[in-house]
């Protein structure tokens, strides 16, 4: 899910900021360029882990400030297609179900994912597993909106964006996110843990009442 991503960069160090160590002043301002931003192919920077490589600095005419380029690793989310994750249920939309880990939340169960047959409540805003029983009779297993939800990882996608300008300007504000995963549950153990958890419990209820009898 974290990998520690190699990249360089050049970074300027403004006057005010040379009573820092140079090793100080990169760290501070390379977490403050990277952190919580989406590096197109790279994925979604967590944390600076390492410096690996400062070079030499340059000054420039009419420029006060020193340039160095500069090697580093950096922590950045990145989960493997087929890796299995667990987050919880955002929201629930014909679209399919909007799952968040916490720290991000672009990522979306398409409606052919889902365990099947499954339906979309509009009274409650939910998709609901129609769970067969042994009877022939269905159980409705509602998708509610902050349940934990385990899936895996089919698909990424990275969008490449541009950015949007000051306040009152004419440029448009976008809202593609630029990076998305795709996910599914359609296979026995992934879902909404409580749908296990219950399928468990009653296992084990099965296996006692044989122990009893015997």
């Amino acid at each position: 899910m974290f990998v520690a991503a190699e990249m360089k960069d050049v970074i300027r160090v403004t006057p005010e900021n040379f009573h820092h160590s140079l090793k100080h002043s990169i760290t501070t301002l390379l977490n403050r360029k990277l952190a919580n931003k989406v590096v197109l192919n790279v994925g979604l920077c967590i944390a600076l882990y390492d410096i690996t490589h400062i070079g030499h600095s340059y000054t420039f005419p009419g420029d006060g400030s020193s340039h160095t380029e500069v090697k580093f690793k950096y922590i950045v989310f990145r989960p493997l297609v087929e890796e299995i994750l667990i987050g919880k249920i955002r929201s629930c939309s014909r679209e399919g179900v909007h799952v968040t880990l916490g720290f991000f939340d672009d990522i979306l169960i398409p409606v052919n994912a889902l365990q099947h047959p499954s339906r979309f409540d509009e009274t409650d805003q939910a998709w609901v597993w129609e769970y067969p029983k042994e009877d022939g009779e269905k159980h409705d297993l509602f998708m509610d909106a902050g349940e934990p939800i385990r899936f895996r990882v089919t698909s990424e996608v990275f969008e490449e964006s541009l950015p949007t300008g000051p306040p009152g300007s004419e440029r448009p504000v976008h809202t593609i996110a630029p990076y998305k995963l795709t996910a599914a549950i359609n296979e026995p153990g992934l879902g909404l843990l409580t749908w296990w958890e219950t399928a468990a419990q009653g296992d084990d209820d099965d296996n006692n009442d044989d122990q009893d009898n015997e």
